[in-house]
């Protein structure tokens, strides 16, 4: 128990480090050190190497599914997303007069929604489709899924409720099974009517739409945002290696699901990969879960398929929590105990819970000295973020103990 809550703890102050070059109004807690094209990872990533991928894709490889991607674009030059995103499909809602904060014209990009300078997107997609490649165990989730690129914000936060209303009306027309929306949630949209009927659409569509709930939990901050507070949307929370919450991952009951979202290694702009952190990347990690039912299991409705991936996650209470919604994602579980579909998820007991896995480290370019070091230095200059930490800290392990209580009680 107690490497546990040391392993805990190491990975909120990481992340609370982090946090640091917060900068971008897009939901992640970037890290700020991707650069593109970026180098390659060679190794599996630690929330590939959680799932046994090989039973995972006999059940299924998300073949003939579509996955709408509502992001700051979609870079084809990325070879492992070349033959993933369907070009045909593609908008970009960017407005052609968009500034940036010094009030410089920004170029607009592909009308098909296939650049992106930001690397949101990129990232995005990356975890749900990336094709397999030579020199890397980085792939998507559903390596067989398509991917329609559409181009709704940037790093200036020029995109609206009305614009992603918009793209997902545009999903809609495309014929997308899957929606994701990994939104920014630190200066997120208002909800408007036009959003909200366009989510209702959606859904009456039988889209399953996914959206990232967001990253301004570091304090215990509790508010909803949207589209993933909208009846209907799974919201998603951030996990980490330890499969519990991630101390920047907001809570609330309007949170679903959770799924990894600390140190993800992905796509981005150019070739290569890099790894962020953010409910962004855990929204794009169930998308493509739901890609895969949805592959197998064709005549499922989007109701169904959400349910049964809250009814097969992995949890330590019976029920649902405002931390992790219905507990923390298992892609297994959810293409193989599937012997009938279930339109909601039940509370029942004998839930399991598995040890996390002990992942290779991620280095992408910088040696275990030259993290530790760049960390120091921001250590130096954060004096603030330390605080932060600590309260995170405290916060993982007040949810942690609060979770074990609970599971006590229901025995």
């Amino acid at each position: 128990m107690a490497s546990r809550t040391t392993a805990t703890a190491t990975a909120v102050a990481t992340a609370a480090l982090a946090l640091v070059t917060l900068s971008a109004p897009t939901a992640t807690a970037d890290t700020g050190q991707c650069s593109f094209p970026g180098e390659k990872y060679e190794g599996r990533p630690w929330a590939l190497q959680r799932v046994l991928m090989d039973e995972l894709w006999k059940q299924s490889t998300g073949k003939n599914v579509k996955v709408a991607v509502i992001d700051t674009g979609v870079d084809i030059k990325n070879p492992q997303l070349a033959k993933a995103v369907d070009t045909g499909s593609g908008l970009n809602l960017m407005p052609p007069d968009a500034k940036d904060d010094n009030g410089n014209k920004l170029e607009r990009g592909n009308a098909n929604g296939t650049t992106d300078v930001v690397g949101h997107g990129t990232k995005v997609a990356g975890i749900i489709a990336a094709r397999p490649a030579k020199g890397t165990g980085f792939v998507g989730l559903a390596p067989d899924a398509t991917i329609i690129p559409i181009q709704q914000n940037d790093a200036f936060g020029n995109g609206t409720a009305e614009s992603l209303a918009k793209a997902i009306d545009h999903a809609v027309r495309q014929d997308a099974d899957v929606i994701n929306i990994s939104q920014d949630t630190a200066d997120a949209v208002e909800p408007t009517t036009v959003l909200k009927q366009a989510v209702d659409n959606a859904l009456a569509a039988e889209v399953v739409v996914v959206a990232s709930a967001g990253n301004d939990g570091l304090d215990g901050k509790v508010k909803e945002t949207y589209p993933a507070s909208y009846d209907g949307v799974l919201a998603v929370a951030a996990s980490d290696r330890n499969n519990e919450r991630a101390s920047f991952s907001q809570s609330g009951e309007f949170v679903g699901i959770a799924a990894p979202g600390v140190d993800m290694v992905t796509t981005v702009p150019g070739g290569g990969h890099c790894a962020d952190n953010g409910t962004s990347f855990s929204a794009p990690y169930v998308a493509g879960i739901a890609a895969l039912i949805k592959s197998k299991h064709e005549g499922w409705t989007q109701k169904q398929i959400v349910a049964q991936i809250q009814q097969t996650a992995e949890r330590s209470i019976p029920g649902r929590d405002r931390l992790v919604g219905w507990g923390v994602v298992d892609p297994v579980r959810a293409l193989t105990e599937d012997d009938k579909p279930v339109d909601e998820p039940v509370a029942h007991e004998g839930v399991t819970r598995a040890e996390a896995p002990t992942p290779a480290d991620i280095h992408l370019g910088e040696t275990a000295e030259e993290r530790n070091s760049r960390l120091a230095t921001y250590v130096v200059v954060g004096g603030a973020v330390l605080v932060a930490a600590i309260t995170g800290g405290s916060v993982a392990l007040r949810d942690s103990r609060r979770r074990a209580r609970r599971v006590g009680e229901s025995r």
